[in-house]
């Protein structure tokens, strides 16, 4: 019998460790009776080059998930060396970025043969049959190309969403589950029970990408894959990586009913909207508690009602503070995340973010609180109509949006004097609110002070922090 060919995925270098979801969701649609998927994550892997130059001449393809910022440099690094050492094969990215330039990776990069758009599953099978068969690519939804005749790179129909259920199962066999479990220091699995979502909030992307459409794998499926992944690999704790997973309660509550059913010794953590969480009960909220839910991530981006209104996110700060409460009641950790400097905010919007932020710490020493800074990120409403107005340009290549960081510095709408005083909020929060030995009370006290004044001048218990812990870098 012939030896099987290879489709090699490949995962950029990164600081998340979240398992790559996206690889292992078009990696399962392969016909393993034709071809072996090799997974190959340049998080884990030290020797990236050597083990594709191991593979070699059996690859039929290389695909690559690509993130904005940093990952990318690393992808075009591998995209290249692939691309130099064996002509042949050909290479395809595919994620949010080459979802949102398409044109401009083919343009820029010419390792790169094909950029999907939107989700992969089913282009990526067409794909590999089109790759094998010597296929016509113009007949591929949701994908851009070159013209192999002129060299034209043509964007082809976009793929309306595919449902969930009609997919199979994530086979997390073509991963090594325990190198995650010890990335994370933790037995946390990574799952994706749905894709996209219905809402129009203006500085995100999913609106562009997935045109407010929404689908989901069913709450019985849900439970059974995950009860068969428990009995495998015995974790501890699931992530649910989805946009928008208590999009239907109702949905939740059945699956969490099912995981008490099926004795899944496991907590989980997901995403909430504060609109879905004040459409729940309290009984709904114990079964989920009762299921192992320990905490939630709900997007609050603003104290401010009127900047609420601005970014769409169809919220009331009411029902942010009401699903606080509940959460509180039942024990449940939430991660609730602001966003400040957008363009034209107010120092008013500001001041009441940052009351809204404080009395949220005080509510409850699971609550946390991350203050990121607004950056213009591609495919949202906002980046669009700043862009239009010409008070603000988008790097122009692949290459510029490699040093585009959406997490750790400062924003465009964000000044020094701000920006001093986020830093030092933050770290004053976190070292007042947050549970603590008792040794560490007379400060605990220092910053809860510090933070009830809003006074961070001469912070000299941050430099000192500062001084005995390594900052981790993002990307």
């Amino acid at each position: 019998m012939p030896e099987k060919k290879i489709i090699l995925l490949y995962n950029p270098k990164s600081v998340f460790y979240d398992m790559p979801l996206a690889l292992l969701a078009i990696g399962s649609m392969v016909n393993k009776e034709k071809y072996n998927v090799k997974i190959i994550d340049g998080r884990i892997e030290k020797d990236v080059k050597n083990i594709i130059a191991a593979y070699g001449k059996e690859i039929v393809c290389l695909g690559v998930t690509v993130l904005t910022g940093n990952p990318i440099k690393d992808a075009k690094e591998i995209t290249d060396y692939t691309k130099s050492k064996f002509p042949h094969i050909v290479t395809i990215w595919g994620g949010w970025h080459p979802s949102l330039f398409p044109e401009q990776i083919l343009k820029d990069c010419p390792s790169v043969d094909i950029t999907v758009q939107g989700q992969g599953e089913i282009t990526f099978t067409e794909l590999i049959e089109a790759i094998e068969n010597k296929k016509k690519l113009s007949e591929i939804k949701g994908i851009s190309f070159r013209n192999s005749t002129n060299g034209n790179i043509i964007k082809n129909e976009a793929r309306e969403m595919t449902a969930m259920d009609s997919l199979p199962m994530v086979d997390y066999n073509l991963i090594d589950v325990e190198s995650y479990f010890k990335l994370k220091k933790n037995r946390q699995f990574d799952y994706i029970s749905s894709v996209g979502c219905y809402f129009r909030c203006t500085f995100c992307a999913d609106p562009f990408v997935f045109k407010r459409k929404w689908s989901a794998i069913s709450s019985k499926r849900v439970a059974d894959e995950l009860a068969y992944w428990y009995d495998k690999f015995k974790f501890t704790d699931i992530n649910f990586q989805d946009e928008t997973f208590f999009t239907y309660p109702d949905r939740i509550v059945e699956m969490a009913n099912l995981f008490m059913e099926k004795k899944l010794k496991s907590s989980w953590a997901a995403t909430m909207r504060a609109d879905q969480g004040n459409r729940m009960s309290n009984e709904e909220f114990k079964i989920c508690v009762k299921s192992g839910l320990r905490r939630l991530l709900i997007g609050v981006e603003s104290g401010s009602q009127s900047m609420m209104d601005w970014l769409m996110k169809d919220i009331k700060i009411e029902q942010v503070y009401l699903c606080a409460e509940r959460c509180k009641e039942h024990g449940i950790a939430v991660i609730f995340p602001f966003i400040v400097g957008f363009p034209n905010e107010t120092d008013e919007s500001v001041e009441s973010s940052i009351n809204m932020i404080h009395m949220l710490n005080k509510m409850y020493h699971k609550f946390n609180t991350p203050i990121f800074y607004f950056k213009p990120y591609p495919g949202s409403k906002i980046t669009e109509d700043i862009v239009t107005s010409n008070n603000y340009k988008l790097p122009k290549t692949t290459e510029e949006w490699e040093h585009f960081d959406y997490i750790g510095s400062s924003g465009p709408w964000v000044n020094k004097k701000k920006y001093v005083f986020f830093e030092r909020y933050k770290f004053y929060l976190k070292a007042g609110y947050k549970k603590t030995f008792p040794m560490l009370k007379p400060i605990q006290w220092v910053a809860r002070q510090r933070c009830e004044k809003k006074y961070f001048k001469f912070p000299v218990e941050k430099v000192l922090f500062e001084l005995f812990t390594n900052k981790q870098k993002l990307s």
